[in-house]
């Protein structure tokens, strides 16, 4: 029964993340928490492998198709930038768990920058209408985005999610589509450094291997059919259903503090 609830988290998550850009991480991460089968590093690690798994799939796809939308010129320098980002977001975890003993505690710091990160971007994604954006093309402020992205994602144990499009509606004006797209993008390199970091310094936790085939498998099954579902939504559509997503991350994030705290 845990391992079909834990595909299915990591399946409709992953489908829903590949739809509007957030990578899954972002409600994997929260959800597996509320769950309470495993210990936060456990699933920090478990969630980071399925976002890497889903964004691999997703980004290889778009560009063997010819439809991707990423603009090479500020999709590089960002996605270096979150490379960086990602090893120094997982250095950052690992210095507040080795501060902490009270893996609850983790949990709890990350749950309360996840909500405050999520009700930032609620508030940004209802109002965008009315914000001026900016159309950032200088490399080394694209490299410092995507190095900020990278490390809260990284330390976050989500992938990238809601950050990423906030960051790339508001500084380089881009749609929904689009910003959904170079978002997977960016949770590539940002996850794949982060676990690199992970292997190098030998701060694998303990698991399951059958939980890391079954997270990794949910994630590639629901991201190929986001994908599929992403071609036929509109993008108001899509704003839509990421509203939504944002408003249950909040009640999910604000349990979780409560449990942790427990």
């Amino acid at each position: 029964m845990i391992f079909l609830l834990v595909f299915a988290v990591c399946f409709f998550s992953c489908a829903a993340g590949a739809i509007c850009g957030i990578g899954g991480g972002v409600i994997i991460k929260p959800a597996l928490d509320a769950i309470g089968i495993m210990d936060v590093s456990t699933i920090s690690f478990l969630s980071g492998c399925t976002v890497l798994a889903m964004t691999a799939y997703s980004v290889v796809r778009s560009k063997l198709s010819g439809s991707s939308r990423i603009d090479q010129s500020t999709g590089v320098p960002l996605a270096l930038g979150a490379a960086a980002g990602g090893i120094l977001g997982k250095n950052l975890f690992q210095i507040i768990r080795a501060m902490s003993p009270n893996a609850g505690r983790v949990g709890a710091v990350q749950a309360a920058c996840l909500l405050a990160v999520t009700l930032g971007t609620l508030c940004y994604t209802l109002r965008k209408d009315r914000i001026a954006t900016r159309r950032v093309t200088r490399t080394p402020v694209c490299v410092l985005i995507g190095l900020t992205l990278g490390a809260l994602s990284a330390f976050l144990g989500i992938g990238g999610g809601p950050i990423n499009l906030v960051a790339l509606f508001f500084f380089f004006s881009m749609d929904t589509k689009t910003a959904a797209e170079n978002s997977l993008y960016i949770i590539l390199f940002s996850q794949a450094a982060s676990l690199a970091a992970t292997l190098a310094t030998r701060t694998v936790p303990a698991f399951s291997p059958g939980m890391l085939v079954l997270t990794v498998g949910g994630g590639i099954a629901g991201g190929i059919c986001g994908r599929s579902v992403n071609r036929r939504l509109s993008g108001p559509a899509v704003d839509r259903l990421f509203v939504g997503l944002m408003v249950l991350m909040i009640a999910i994030n604000m349990y979780n503090i409560h449990q942790f705290l427990a």
